[in-house]
């Protein structure tokens, strides 16, 4: 007879298993698996497994997850420890019987509900022994799962990658913003988790279109309860510039702890930064994609209206939705079995709620619906086309309160849409995943069938641009600087041509205003005027140097420059119009480092910093940080750098984990904030016994210089 079976302890063997599930960067001592692989544990035993054979014959282990498992919420599996298991379910097999242990080897289903999981050895369908806990994510390396991704290079860079890259800035001047995406330091796959309890469905866990929903709706509403309007006092404009964000990590506790300081407006775009991380971290391959003239508020109509009064300056909005310089979304990777046809990348489009107290909702559009114009698969894709789709129409308002449409070169939006390109460093353009080549045949039949469909259910007025065709006309184009930096100049050239065999009487304004990203006015920075004759057949270019002396004491933070010019003619009230956008650049951020280092030996890094402007950059402390690379932060005040000096400065640390590591460098001044540069190096393993006892991770203390150098020959301006 068989003794009552007495189990010494469950190995869960975390670090082996983590390392074949793609999770040892989460954790070596916690089992983080992902579904539809197998995973091995090894059950130790009190005394000899024949002693409790008997009992042995009649184990079977059970797994479950949530508040109240049940097996047919899919949330609890019972399942014998047999050969013979269900090759779709849930199964156990024991691998090698030792004197005193079982070493059994478990696969989860590839559909299971993804969580925290108890693991428990139930004996003769009674008595049941507690194992242990373990997490279950989704597995972008299993062909059967719905988030399957067949290349390793984008698994690594879509689910793996915690160092990323956000594009900010305009079309004509794009600025890379380094994000430390952070999903898998040691608390985000719980609070990932904690975020995803609110939604009380726990069977639906198992379908990735339900989480990233239920995630983007939860997220959103987080941080519209977490932002704060634009600031207005100087006392809160300087706490927004001395408050960092460079990761999604401690975003993400703050919107769940209500702690800390809120999101202001003019960084919204970290919504997107943040649900990329909670989805890489749950195993939903993501990415972050920034389109640049975005109109957004449009409510699907493929023509946005700007009002300009006659000097060129914005001068209140339209009905009809607004032009963004840039806008951020986030892109996952999964099937679509209720939308047959579109699988692959889904945007994960939040719609607002529409109470207080009333959770919005979250949709996944299929990128592809959106190239093609599939309207009829959910509203959000009229959406989405149009803020990619949609054409500016340019008006004047006269004193009079008479509007006019000017003669100006249609504004289209959506020209540059892009990513951080995989396993790289650089800038993506994945415009074509959002519309067919300008001018092509397939564009034109798309645009054409998506007019069609508005007009049919009534929801445009009007759907092409109105087009002004003057009898006696007159051209103009604008030419900017692509950027301005602080303390810098930059340039405006305004070409003026008349086709005609008449000599015209015009009068020119050129003007800029700065505006957030998100279109919004903010203040009226600078205006010049000008009269002069146009000669029949005459192409005049006019320019003006810019210096950021101008408005550098009105420009608000975060903002762009809007330039404009209005050419009207004397004897007619017909305006020509034009427009480009400028961005504030800041100084380069130099950064010398070795392209390969060896694992726990000092590297040596240095950063300069040259100052152009014609005013000192004072206060100026820099900040080093890099995970596997630095203990923790450090930050140095390195004083002041005068017009035409350089900043230079030294630092030295001891690498403490292998493979690509990114070390980020930021400057701080009384100039300007968030000065950020990056550099990436490959940590390889040291030539010695693998055996020998390795340091713990430490920073040594860097010898920290900087000198001036003589400054540069600067060119007067008139």
């Amino acid at each position: 007879m068989g003794q009552a079976l007495s189990i010494k302890s469950c190995d869960f063997q975390a670090a082996e298993n983590n390392e074949e599930h793609h999770t040892k960067a989460i954790s070596s001592r916690h089992l983080i698996l992902r579904r539809g692989q197998s995973f091995t544990i090894t059950l130790n035993f009190r005394g000899s497994v024949h002693t409790f054979l008997s009992a042995l014959k009649k184990v079977a282990l059970i797994a479950q997850t949530g508040e109240q498992p049940s097996k047919d919420s899919k949330t609890q599996a019972i399942f014998p420890i047999s050969s013979l298991g269900d090759p779709k379910g849930w199964s156990a097999v024991v691998e090698d019987r030792g004197a005193q242990h079982w070493t059994i080897s478990v696969t989860t289903p590839v559909d299971a509900v993804i969580g925290r999981y108890s693991l428990l050895l139930q004996v003769s369908g009674r008595k049941q022994y507690p194992l242990g806990q373990f997490t279950l994510l989704f597995n972008p390396w299993n062909r059967d799962d719905a988030v399957f991704l067949q290349n390793e290079a984008q698994r690594t860079e879509y689910v793996l990658n915690q160092n990323g890259l956000i594009y900010l800035g305009t079309a004509n001047c794009i600025q890379e913003e380094p994000w430390d995406f952070g999903q898998f330091e040691r608390d985000i796959v719980d609070l990932s988790l904690n975020l995803l309890s609110v939604d009380r469905q726990v069977e639906d866990w198992s379908q990735p279109i339900h989480v990233a929903r239920v995630l983007g709706a939860l997220l959103h509403e987080l941080k519209k309860r977490s932002v704060l309007p634009v600031p207005q006092t100087q006392a809160a404009q300087e706490g927004t510039l001395l408050y960092k964000r460079r990761g999604s990590a401690p975003i993400l506790r703050q919107w769940l702890t209500g702690q800390g300081r809120p999101v202001y407006e003019t960084q919204a775009w970290v919504f997107a930064a943040v649900a990329c991380t909670v989805l890489r971290c749950l195993g939903i391959p993501a990415r972050v994609v920034t389109t640049f003239a975005s109109a957004q508020g449009t409510n699907g109509s493929l023509l946005v209206d700007e009002y300009y009064n006659e000097e060129g300056l914005q001068n209140g909005e339209g009905q009809r939705g607004r032009i963004w310089v840039f806008q951020t979304s986030v892109e996952c990777w999964m099937n679509r079995p209720d939308l047959q046809g579109y699988d692959g990348w889904q945007i994960l489009y939040p719609r607002a709620s529409n109470g207080v107290g009333v959770l919005g909702s979250c949709i996944l559009v299929p990128v592809r619906a959106v190239k093609d114009g599939k309207l009829q698969l959910d509203p959000a894709v009229s959406d989405l086309f149009a803020s990619v789709n949609a054409s500016c129409v340019i008006w004047k308002c006269c004193e009079d309160g008479k509007l006019e449409l000017t003669d100006s070169s249609q504004k289209y939006v959506g020209e540059n849409i892009c990513t951080k390109v995989v396993g790289s460093d650089r800038c993506e353009d994945i415009t074509q995943n959002y519309k067919y080549p300008a001018g092509s045949l397939l564009e034109k039949e798309v645009l054409e069938r998506v007019r069609k469909e508005r007009m049919k259910h009534r929801k445009d007025s009007g759907l092409s641009p109105p087009i002004c065709e003057p009898v006696d006309p007159l051209h103009l184009s604008l030419e900017t600087t692509k950027s301005i930096p602080p303390g810098g100049n930059g340039g405006v050239s305004v070409i003026l041509v008349n086709p005609t065999d008449k000599e015209k009487d015009v009068h020119l304004v050129i003007a800029i205003q700065a505006v957030y990203y998100n279109g919004v006015f903010a203040t009226y920075l600078w205006k010049q005027k000008q009269s002069f004759i146009l000669r029949p057949n005459e192409v005049l270019k006019a320019s003006t140097p810019l210096s950021f002396s101008y408005f550098e004491q009105t420009l608000p933070e975060n903002s762009f420059l809007r330039v404009t010019a209005m050419a009207t003619r004397s004897d007619t009230s017909l305006s020509c119009f034009a427009q480009e956008d400028m961005a504030i650049s800041k100084p380069h951020l130099a950064i010398k480092m070795p392209k390969r280092a060896v694992q726990y030996q000092p590297l040596t890094v240095s950063v300069s910093m040259h100052n152009s402007s014609e005013s000192p950059m004072q206060n100026c402390v820099i900040s080093i940080f890099g995970r596997g690379l630095i203990y923790r932060e450090k930050k140095y005040g390195l004083g002041s750098v005068w017009p035409g000096n350089s900043l230079h400065a030294q630092f030295q640390f001891t690498p403490t984990h292998l493979g690509l590591q990114r070390l980020t460098v930021e400057v701080d001044c009384d100039m300007f904030q968030n000065l950020t540069g990056h550099s990436s190096v490959l940590v390889v393993p040291r030539h010695s016994r693998l055996n020998r006892k390795q340091p713990s991770n430490h920073l040594l203390k860097p010898d920290t210089l900087w000198r001036e150098t003589l400054p540069l020959r600067q060119m007067n301006l008139h």
